[in-house]
């Protein structure tokens, strides 16, 4: 097992913890399109190889657009590449949260 810092940016930062049958990359900050070449290049240098990465969006605390569809194109890669991608614990903004549960029609 080999727990290593991989790239970091002022708003981001990974950290890969790399076992026998998985690879698990921790990230921490926020995902915009400042960040996502990040995340895209230390993901995509993963892929190649791998079985299953796990990506463990617990500190990340925000992703713009631009993230979002870096996400969608590491998905696609991995899958390209037959390596299981799991997103794990991603945090949906407060603000697009229903403030009141919704209400039955009469």
């Amino acid at each position: 097992m080999a727990a290593n810092p991989v790239v970091s940016a002022p708003d981001l930062r990974f950290t890969t913890d790399t076992k026998s049958e998985e690879t698990i990359v921790q990230g921490a900050g926020k995902i915009t399109a400042a960040t996502a070449a990040v995340l895209e290049s230390t993901m995509r240098n993963l892929i190649p190889g791998a079985k299953r990465i796990v990506l463990d969006l617990t500190g990340v605390k925000y992703i713009d657009s631009v993230g979002l569809l870096a996400l969608v194109g590491i998905y696609m890669a991995a899958k390209k590449a037959n390596c299981d991608l799991e997103i794990a614990n991603p945090h949906l903004p407060a603000s697009l949260l229903p403030s009141e549960p919704p209400t039955s029609a009469p």
